[in-house]
């Protein structure tokens, strides 16, 4: 499938492994709404599996004891999620929603463990994990050593390369709300409209109704003090 194809961790699949990959893979439809996997779910059959997102979105989130909601990231089509559990066999970490109706492609933990059998499709997973870890690595230093600011510059940057995609071609606008940006940053909704309004000042964006525009992206890396 091209979704895929034009993923950058799926197009460094040798392509034997990419294709038994999609072979295993069973296509399920998510209403937008719908929660895929809990937090705190122990692996069932029903939900044990490597997803891979075709169409649609899925928000990744933790929630706290107190009800708050914060977003780990939004994953978008291309992209696939869910091996940590299927590696460790331990609860699931964070609790995965469906933004809009979505297409998936699930694969059984029983296929994806014959899969990791493969020294190449083993090596592939452990990118996987080592790329998404070292993202959550910068998170929390951000949340050690940076502004609200600079974070916020920092995830816009990461944004308009898909995120977790990280692909090498970049978007000029993110389509997000304010709300859930605030809930990816631990921010609350005034704050961040004051730091999204101090970055358009700067000239490095345009907020727009529901998506924001990168209007100098050099300006916006200097903002999240990347070089």
């Amino acid at each position: 499938m091209q979704v895929f194809a034009d993923n950058p961790w799926f197009r460094c699949l040798p392509p034997g492994q990419a294709q038994a990959l999609l072979a295993v893979a069973q296509p399920i439809r998510v209403p937008a709404g719908t929660v895929l996997y809990r937090q705190g779910d122990v692996l069932a059959p029903s939900s044990a599996a490597f997803f891979g997102v075709a169409r649609g979105a899925l928000k990744l989130s933790i929630l706290h004891g107190d009800g708050k909601e914060g977003i780990l990231t939004v994953i978008e089509p291309g992209n696939w999620i869910g091996e940590v559990a299927l590696l460790d066999t331990m609860q699931r970490a964070h609790t995965a929603t469906a933004l809009e109706d979505s297409e998936l492609y699930a694969v059984s933990a029983r296929n994806f463990e014959a899969l990791m059998q493969g020294a190449d499709f083993a090596r592939a997973v452990a990118r996987l994990v080592a790329g998404r870890l070292r993202m959550a690595y910068e998170a929390l230093a951000g949340l050690a050593l940076q502004s609200t600011r600079e974070r916020l510059a920092r995830r816009l940057v990461a944004m308009a390369h898909g995120d977790v995609t990280q692909s090498a071609d970049q978007r000029r606008h993110i389509s997000t709300s304010q709300d859930n940006l605030a809930m990816m940053l631990g921010v609350s909704r005034p704050t961040l409209n004051k730091e999204l309004q101090a970055l358009a000042k700067l000239g490095a964006l345009s907020l727009r109704y529901g998506r924001i525009e990168i209007l100098d992206m050099q300006r916006l890396q200097e903002c999240a003090r990347m070089g």
